[in-house]
């Protein structure tokens, strides 16, 4: 049982795309070394040093090469999974964001932050000239 606290990692949906398709590939041509060249290229350095944190061996790329030993190689939506189960093992949850998702939540907090600012004097009306209302 694994004791980690639970951490979530985002992972563009993009990624996960590029991950399926290099799955995809691999099955084709049963060539893995490219897939998991992929698998760890979909992750930041930032993703990369937190999850090697929590690996025994403190190594992605050896953690992918299990992960894809266990995989039968066949399967796309099998491998996804077992990275995901393998992961959520450590403690690590992947979620899935798009670009889109990513830019509208930062657009959003800028305009919230516009809006405080647009809060200004201007749309105050002074006391004394409550009668004019």
């Amino acid at each position: 049982m694994n004791t980690h606290s639970s951490m979530d990692i985002y992972l563009e949906r993009r990624a996960l795309r590029l991950i399926r398709a290099s799955a995809q590939e691999a099955v084709e041509q049963g060539d893995t070394e490219t897939l998991r060249e992929d698998i760890l290229e979909s992750f930041t350095e930032d993703q990369v040093e937190e999850i090697e944190r929590l690996i025994d061996s403190a190594d992605f790329f050896e953690f992918l090469s299990e992960v894809l030993d266990e995989w039968s190689g066949d399967d796309v939506e099998e491998l996804i999974e077992l990275l995901m189960t393998q992961l959520a093992d450590l403690g690590v949850d992947i979620k899935t964001t798009s670009k889109d998702d990513a830019d509208e939540e930062e657009e959003e907090e800028e305009e919230e932050d516009e809006a405080l600012d647009d809060n200004s004097d201007e749309d105050l009306v002074p006391l004394g000239d409550a009668d004019d209302i």
